[in-house]
């Protein structure tokens, strides 16, 4: 099979399996959230760091959140994983946050975290930082959903259909799914430009 078709058929077995229940959980989770004057801090790296940028700016802008992704900070995580060590990067800048029980971690990863196979020990460390305070967690991540799945009250896992493209998919899916929040009639307050201009013609 050609691969572009392959990938493509791929993304369709991945959307029909999705759990839209859950999503809708995740949805209720966010708005009790924003309701209750929490903010959102995204936490992931590499591509899924890149993702909480867009995230955050698409849920302030969009749905009306505080919203904040450490990794926007470079001079701050370049400064922590220096001097203090990559693993406490996040737990470190999230104490300094002032992060509070109405406030919500948002994980976006391929693994989840994973400390038996030192994946992301960062966000494992942010996670249980986050319990300690009571903070909503959330998350949307491949595989099997790692140490976010075990502890995140809402944990939205991208089935794999492929393991040779488990890392592509899952990164997909996170814009997907964070699309999908921003455009739910239930968090959606701010009408987005290029929809806004079509209903003007």
């Amino acid at each position: 099979m050609n691969y572009v078709r392959q990938h493509f058929q791929e993304t369709v077995a991945i959307v029909h399996a999705m759990d839209a229940q859950l999503i809708e959980r995740l949805v209720d989770l966010l708005v009790s959230v924003r309701a209750n004057a929490g903010r959102l801090f995204f936490l992931g790296v590499g591509g899924s760091a890149g993702n909480c940028s867009h995230a955050v700016n698409d849920f302030r802008k969009i749905a009306g959140f505080e919203a904040y992704a450490p990794t926007d900070n470079v001079s701050e995580l370049t400064a922590r994983t220096n001097d203090e060590g990559w693993a406490s990067i996040f737990v470190e800048w999230l104490k300094g946050s002032r992060l509070k029980a109405n406030d919500c971690l948002f994980i976006l990863s391929v693994g989840g975290g994973n400390l038996e196979k030192n994946v992301s020990p960062n966000l494992v460390a942010a996670l249980d930082y986050g319990r300690s305070v009571g903070a909503k967690i959330a998350g949307v991540v491949g595989r099997d959903g790692g140490y976010t799945a075990q502890v995140a009250d809402v944990c939205i896992i991208v089935p794999t259909v492929n393991p040779e493209t488990v890392t592509p998919h899952s990164e997909a899916f996170q814009s997907i799914i964070w699309h999908l929040l921003v455009s739910h009639p239930k968090l959606k307050i701010q009408q987005t430009k290029w929809e806004s201009t079509i209903a003007t013609i």
